[in-house]
């Protein structure tokens, strides 16, 4: 009989970041995937090939070049570049398995094109084409407030009470007009919906502050991605589970969950038993545990060009704001391409994703596909948004959440941060030694 401290089901990014961090803290930990691949539903597919066989699509075309040359993320998205899963990679030195490149451009769409975000004070005054003169100067004024902003210093705070102000009230006070109000909430604070007006402004603040410093590192955007792409990301961590005796076994189906009064005791798998204190896994283990939220439309597209109105760039996030287009959730727009070693020569892929809201998700894209025409080759996923029904404490059962439609790691991470607090009954902080004070970036 075997046994073990925590059983991780699945490989994706959520699960072996938290199979990393266990093994790190001195747990033995099994990791088993009915997959013969890592990554999950998050998996990087290659060679092309496969994508067309994984979509039954036929091809790909002799103009596509060689299949090996691709790596094609299921859902792609990019990092800020001071945000949590980068702390989260300094802090476990699993950059020391990844090299990134900054993403080369922040775009947002308004009336029918795309525009580069402003992002800093020169950019708001001078570069922008969203904004009158006067907007320009008031949207600056706010840039600098929430750089600035500082609870423990009231003089920066400015009579702002973040827990009371709503940020509603906190664009009024700076006299913000509806588009710098449209593209500051949703391009740079990046919010995916309208909901957050009416909260308090402190997480608002929080966020294009976050944006700002991201942004400062490397001027183009403040979006991070790995070269070879996101595929990289989970065996990343699962070399690093191993490395502190976590065991992996892939390929591997999981027969049933043994429970004993209520709380998870064993893992049955292929006939044999594996014991343990506490599980983690992705829904599709557990399909009895966790509810259906809502859907998620992603169309991942194959370009021989870049998409028009991003200078060329060769990677770039574009955002359409609900409200541009009569909404309720943004559409997102994220693009990579061979320079990041994930595509052949001269080749983009670009995937448009948002929530769907209704019965034909396919229409609801239309305007982000629209972007980027002429479109070589189209792959369409509709996937169910799933939730835990409960928070694992009785069970010892702890499931991650379904990636959104959003193209940035924010709120995955704050999941990770959930389920860590929830297992171990403290908080994920990123203090202590550190070898690796900085992480590998290749900004060409």
């Amino acid at each position: 009989m075997e046994e073990y401290d925590i059983i991780v089901l699945g490989t994706g990014l959520k699960e072996c970041i938290l199979s990393g961090l266990m093994s790190q803290s001195g747990k033995k930990v099994l990791h088993i995937d009915k997959n013969p691949y890592y990554g999950g539903e998050s998996a990087s597919i290659s060679p092309l090939e496969e994508l067309f066989k994984k979509f039954q699509v036929p091809g790909p075309a002799k103009s596509m070049d060689r299949g090996k040359e691709w790596n094609i993320d299921l859902i792609p998205k990019f990092f800020l570049a001071n945000g949590e899963l980068v702390k989260i990679l300094v802090h476990t030195e699993v950059t020391r398995y990844l090299d990134f490149k900054a993403v080369e451009g922040s775009y947002v769409y308004k009336a029918g094109k795309v525009h580069k975000v402003p992002g800093t004070e020169e950019d708001a005054m001078h570069a922008s084409d969203l904004m009158g003169m006067f907007d320009k100067r008031r949207f600056r004024k706010l840039l600098l407030f929430a750089l600035n902003f500082d609870v423990r210093n009231p003089r920066t705070c400015q009579d702002v009470d973040p827990n009371k102000m709503t940020t509603r009230e906190l664009f009024c006070r700076f006299d913000l007009g509806l588009e710098a109000v449209e593209f500051t909430g949703h391009a740079i604070a990046l919010h995916s919906s309208e909901s957050y007006l009416d909260q308090p402004c402190g997480e608002t603040i929080r966020r294009i502050r976050l944006y700002c410093e991201s942004l400062s590192r490397h001027n183009t955007s403040p979006y991070l991605y790995p070269v070879y792409g996101l595929g990289e990301l989970p065996q990343g961590f699962a070399r690093l589970s191993a490395e502190f005796g976590g065991t992996f076994l892939l390929n591997r189906t999981v027969d049933e969950l043994v429970m004993d009064s209520g709380k998870v005791k064993a893992v049955k798998s292929e006939g044999k038993l594996f014991h343990c204190k506490q599980l983690i896994c992705d829904p599709s283990y557990v399909p009895n545990r966790v509810r259906k939220v809502g859907r998620v439309i992603r169309v991942i597209c194959l370009l021989n060009h870049p998409v028009k109105n991003t200078h060329d760039a060769h990677s770039c996030q574009i955002i359409i704001p609900q409200t541009q287009l009569n909404r309720k959730s943004d559409i997102y727009i994220s693009v990579v391409s061979y320079v990041h070693n994930v595509a052949s020569d001269g080749m983009y892929i670009a995937t448009v994703s948002t929530t769907a809201e209704t019965s034909n998700p396919e229409k609801e894209v239309q305007p982000g596909l629209e972007l980027l025409e002429p479109v070589m080759q189209k792959f369409v996923s509709v996937s169910k948004m799933l939730v835990p029904n409960e928070d694992g404490k009785k069970s010892q059962i702890f499931v991650s959440r379904s990636y959104d439609a959003i193209n940035h790691f924010e709120a995955d991470c704050e999941d990770i941060k959930d389920m860590y607090r929830r297992i171990t009954g403290a908080e994920l902080s990123f203090g202590g030694s550190q070898r690796h004070q900085s992480y590998n970036s290749d900004d060409d």
